[in-house]
C-alpha cells in the first residue's frame, strides 16, 4: 500500500506568497493552527501535506523543476513548440513571463511552493517543538522530515535563483513578506545544518507502507551536491562513501531494472516520490481526467508519445493503434519531451542503455520523433493520460557513483577514481574492452565524467545543476542544433539563474535591495 492511499493530506494554507488554497481540499482538512497539533496524528498528518506540496506540478508532480534543470540543456526538448516550457528552455523568461501561469505551472509557482514548504515546515517545526501532547520519539521523527524538506527546498531555491529569503523561524506572513535576500553561502550553511540534523534523526529505511518518504540517506545525497558546488571535494567523496557502504542502497545488475514501474522501490533508488492514481486532484473541467495540481503524476504523460503525433507515416497511425491496443497499450500522453536532436546523434550506439533513452521506433513503426522510454508508461489500466502511478524518481545510487568519481578525480587524478565509474560503465557495455577507461589524464576524466552523466542520468532533472556548476552551460547551449527554438542564438551568461517574478517585487520591494538586476534580467 502506498503512502498517500493512508494519510489524509493536512497542512498549513498560508503563505506570504498569498492565501488562496493550493489544493482544493474537503474544509476538514484545514485545521486552525491555534489548535492543530494537539496529539502525534495531527503532527504526522502535517508532514504528509507538506510532502503534498512537493508533488504539484510547479515542484515534482509535472515536469516544474524539470524545466529548471533539464530544459534549455543538452538532453531533452520539446517536440514541437510549447509556450509554457519555452520561455526557460529557449532562455526567453524575463519578471513578467515569470508570473505567467500556464496549465498551473509557472516560475512564480514554483517560487510560491518551495516557499510554502518552507514557511510549513518552520511552522510545524516550531509547534511540535516541547509539545508535551506529542511524544517524544514521534517530536523527533515529525522535526527530522520538516528540517529535511525545509533543506531540500531551500536547496532548489538557491540553485534556481541563488540569494533568496531566508528564515527558519515561525515569522508572521507581515514579517516574511518584508524580508529581503539572504546571501547563497549563508544559505547554504543553514542548509547543511538542517541536512546534518536530519541525517542524525530519520531512520535508513522505512516499512513499505511508508516508503516514499525521505530517509536520512536523501538528506545526505543533498549534502553531498551542495559540497561539491562549493568544490569542497574532500567532504563530498567522504559524504558519497559514506552512502556508498553506510546505506541500504546498491547499483542494479542492469540499468533497466532501475526504471521497471513494478519494481519503483528498487534498491538503487535512495528517494522517489510516490503517486496513485485518483487521489486527491484537481481537474480541468475542460480537459476531463487532466489533474492540476493534488496528487497526480503528469510527468509521464510529458514523455508518453501521443498517437497524433506518430507514427512517421501518418497513414500507419491505424495499424500502431491496434497494435497498441492488443497489448492493453496507448499512446495517450503529451509526448512533449523528447530526446533532443544533439543527444539521439551523440548517444553511443553500443551503449546498453541507448535504448532505454532513445526509442525512435516502436513495434515495427517507425517514429517521428526520438522518444525516452525510461520514463513510459503505456498501460492503459495504469497509466491513462495526466493520472499516472508512477513514482517521481529523485535521488538514485547511480548519480552517487558518478560524484564520487568526480570527487576522486578533482582531488587526487582519475589512478583512484576509476574504481567509481567503472561499475557504472561495467553494466552499460558488453565487453571491458568497451567499459573499461584507462590512461586518462586529469582533464580526460573531467570530460569523461561530463559525458557518462549525461548518458546515465539522462533527463533526471541533474543536467543544467551539472553543467552550471561545470561553467560550462554557456558553451555546451551556443554549440548546439535545436528543433523548434533557438536557444544557442538566445542564451546570455545571467541565465544560469532565474529571475525573481515580477509579482514578488511588486509586492516586496526589499527583494531588489541587495540586487537591483534582480539576477541580471533588468
Amino acid at each position: 500500500m502506498k503512502t498517500k492511499n493512508i494519510f489524509l493530506y493536512i497542512f498549513v494554507v498560508f503563505s506570504f506568497f498569498g492565501c488562496e488554497k493550493f489544493l482544493e481540499e474537503d474544509p476538514r482538512a484545514i485545521v486552525a493552527p491555534e489548535t492543530f497539533f494537539a496529539s502525534d496524528n495531527d503532527a504526522r498528518q502535517a508532514i504528509q501535506g507538506t510532502y503534498a506540496i512537493l508533488k504539484n506540478n510547479s515542484i515534482y508532480g509535472q515536469v516544474g523543476l524539470d524545466h529548471f534543470y533539464d530544459n534549455g540543456a543538452d538532453i531533452i526538448e520539446p517536440n514541437r513548440p510549447a509556450n509554457f516550457v519555452q520561455p526557460i528552455g529557449a532562455y526567453t523568461l524575463d519578471e513578467a513571463l515569470a508570473d505567467v501561469s500556464v496549465q498551473k505551472m509557472s516560475v512564480s509557482d514554483t517560487w510560491k511552493d518551495l516557499y510554502r514548504v518552507v514557511f510549513n515546515s518552520n511552522f510545524i517545526i516550531d509547534r511540535v517543538t516541547d509539545n508535551e501532547a506529542i511524544l517524544e520519539e514521534v517530536r523527533t521523527e515529525v522535526i527530522a522530515e520538516a528540517t529535511f524538506l525545509r533543506a531540500l527546498c531551500y536547496w532548489h531555491i538557491t540553485n534556481l535563483w541563488s540569494d533568496a529569503p531566508y528564515y527558519t523561524e515561525a515569522l508572521s506572513l507581515e514579517e516574511v513578506g518584508a524580508l529581503g535576500r539572504t546571501d547563497e553561502a549563508i544559505i547554504l550553511d543553514g542548509v547543511i545544518a538542517d541536512l546534518q540534523f536530519a541525517q542524525a534523526n530519520l531512520p535508513d529505511s522505512y516499512a513499505d507502507d511508508q516508503r516514499g518518504r525521505a530517509t536520512k540517506w536523501a538528506a545526505a545525497i543533498i549534502e553531498a551536491k551542495i559540497y561539491m558546488k562549493q568544490q569542497n571535494w574532500q567532504a563530498g567523496l567522504s559524504k558519497c562513501l559514506q552512502i556508498m557502504n553506510e546505506s541500504p542502497h546498491t547499483l542494479l545488475p542492469t540499468y533497466a531494472e532501475v526504471f521497471d514501474p513494478l519494481n519503483e522501490y528498487n534498491a538503487e533508488i535512495i528517494w522517489s516520490l510516490d503517486f496513485a492514481r485518483d487521489i486527491n486532484s484537481q481537474f480541468d473541467p475542460a480537459f476531463p481526467g487532466r489533474a492540476f495540481a493534488g496528487n497526480n503524476s503528469w510527468r509521464p504523460s510529458m514523455f508518453n508519445p501521443r498517437l497524433r503525433d506518430e507514427p512517421k507515416n501518418s497513414d500507419e497511425r491505424g495499424a500502431l493503434r491496434d497494435s497498441l491496443s492488443s497489448l492493453g497499450q496507448a499512446f495517450n500522453g503529451t509526448g512533449l519531451q523528447v530526446a533532443s536532436k544533439d543527444f539521439a546523434e551523440k548517444f553511443p550506439l553500443n551503449d546498453l542503455r541507448r535504448p532505454l533513452n532513445i526509442a525512435d521506433t516502436y513495434l515495427g513503426f517507425e517514429l517521428n520523433f526520438p522518444y525516452m522510454p525510461k520514463f513510459w508508461n503505456l498501460d492503459l489500466d495504469t497509466s491513462p493520460r495526466f493520472n499516472h502511478e508512477d513514482n517521481r524518481l529523485v535521488f538514485r545510487m547511480g548519480d552517487v557513483y558518478l560524484m564520487a568519481a568526480e570527487c576522486e578525480n578533482e582531488l587526487n587524478g582519475p589512478a583512484n577514481a576509476y574504481q567509481y565509474i567503472h561499475p557504472i560503465r561495467q553494466r552499460a557495455y558488453e565487453t571491458q574492452a568497451e567499459w573499461e577507461l584507462v590512461g586518462l589524464s586529469q582533464q580526460e576524466f573531467r570530460e569523461a565524467i561530463y559525458d557518462e552523466r549525461k548518458w546515465e542520468l539522462a533527463a533526471e532533472a541533474h543536467r543544467r545543476y551539472d553543467l552550471i556548476r561545470w561553467g560550462i552551460l554557456l558553451d555546451v547551449v551556443q554549440n548546439l542544433e535545436y528543433r523548434f527554438w533557438e536557444p544557442n542564438v538566445n542564451i546570455r551568461p545571467y541565465h544560469v539563474l532565474l529571475p525573481i517574478p515580477l509579482r514578488e517585487l511588486e509586492q516586496n520591494p526589499a527583494l531588489l535591495e541587495s540586487d537591483p538586476t534582480n539576477n541580471g534580467y533588468r
